[in-house]
């Protein structure tokens, strides 16, 4: 076949989450006379620009259908009613322009398993169309993520896994595909560092930053707890800076946990991000107080390459290791959790010391184009099997 492999990629995110990013890093750095993207987003926001930027053409589809299976029972009921009932019969206009725009791709690549019914609607009207599919979190155990995962094996010629673990997970819950890889998200290592946000608080105090949106799983709740277990003098040397969407303005349900909890005066929240790599900048430590015991994610991979070290919970230590990138605790424990954050502020060079260690892991582990390179390759290796399969 002449000319590049023309690949339309398809987000839910828009720029608003680390799918999103993850995804923008390896298309910047894939060989352009070998792959040619489009994408197509779910919301707006500086990745328009930046696309474009990039010679990438990209189009924002606020009608982009996607659902994933949750935790609680009710909730999915909630969620996939909602979906079947109002989303899915509004994403007619866009299905219809899929169905256009996938005859001209030679493979579409859906970059979150939230995508999964549009995958399968895809799939039965273009049967012989390369499908790959991201698989980017670890569905909780349920009849909901068993059903989710058995579609995605159907829809999909492959699957690519941004981690071992989601890759176990899955194979939990179904079969695996047929053809799978796992291909950790790509992270740019700046040749130097960021001006620091130009909102944060520059009073000397110890910063532990937060890069997440608010909701359960990620367990910013704790921060409040720990904050709460820290000796006050303690508490009033340090400054948790929170960059994420919490659900309302001046900083939603965590900041009135704050409040009533008494420790809102070294809390500090930025709201929605656009350049992560700024708040990092003026950051000590950064920490993942997951529920879900995955301490890995664009989060964590951003904070390493700009060379500050992490605290999370749970016992991959692919990333953070304790002593060597950061702390890593088996569980949460609100007490240990405050006292490892109290002994590093009183240790500003270990901290300066595990920042490069950081650094220097993600830069061997995390290089964007042989990321990049590995996503081309399945994409290139699907779509020649297809076209084996047609000349059969």
């Amino acid at each position: 076949m002449s000319g590049p492999l023309a690949v339309l990629c398809l987000d839910i995110e828009g720029g608003h989450g680390g799918s999103s990013r993850s995804l923008a890093i390896a298309l910047g750095h894939l060989d352009r006379s070998r792959v040619e993207p489009t994408v197509w987003m779910r919301r707006a926001s500086w990745l328009q620009q930046h696309y474009a930027g990039l010679g990438i053409a990209s189009r924002v589809r606020p009608d982009l259908p996607k659902v994933s299976a949750l935790p609680r029972f009710s909730r999915n009921l909630a969620v996939f009613v909602r979906f079947f009932a109002v989303d899915w019969p509004r994403s007619r206009g866009f299905r219809t322009d899929l169905l256009e725009a996938a005859d001209a791709a030679d493979v579409v690549h859906f970059n979150h398993e939230a995508t999964f019914w549009l995958a399968r609607w895809l799939r039965r009207r273009r049967p012989n169309l390369p499908l790959t599919m991201h698989i980017r979190t670890n569905l909780h155990r349920s009849a909901f993520a068993r059903w989710q995962c058995g579609v995605v094996r159907r829809a999909v010629d492959a699957a690519v896994f941004i981690t071992a673990n989601e890759r176990t997970t899955f194979a939990a819950h179904a079969p695996l595909p047929a053809r799978h890889a796992v291909i950790l998200n790509p992270v740019a290592i700046a040749d130097s560092p960021a001006a620091p946000h130009p909102a944060l608080c520059d009073d000397g105090r110890f910063r532990i930053g937060v890069l997440a949106n608010y909701s359960p799983g990620r367990g910013l709740d704790r921060l409040v707890a720990i904050a709460a277990a820290m000796d006050a003098r303690d508490r009033a040397g340090v400054r948790f800076v929170v960059a994420g969407d919490m659900g309302g303005p001046d900083g939603g349900a965590l900041a009135a946990q704050a409040r009533a909890a008494g420790v809102a005066d070294c809390f500090q929240f930025l709201g929605h991000v656009d350049a992560p790599e700024a708040v990092l900048a003026g950051l000590d430590l950064l920490i993942k107080p997951t529920r879900e015991a995955n301490p890995w994610g664009r989060d964590i991979i951003e904070a390493m390459a700009a060379g500050v070290p992490v605290m999370s919970f749970g016992t991959d230590a692919t990333f953070v290791e304790t002593g060597t990138t950061g702390w890593l605790f088996d569980g949460f424990d609100a007490g240990q959790t405050a006292a490892a954050l109290t002994a590093a502020s009183h240790d500003r060079p270990l901290c300066a010391r595990l920042g490069a260690q950081a650094r220097a892991r993600v830069a061997a582990l995390c290089d964007p184009s042989r990321q990049a390179g590995a996503l081309a390759a399945l994409w290139n290796e699907i779509r020649d099997a297809r076209a084996a399969e047609r000349r059969q």
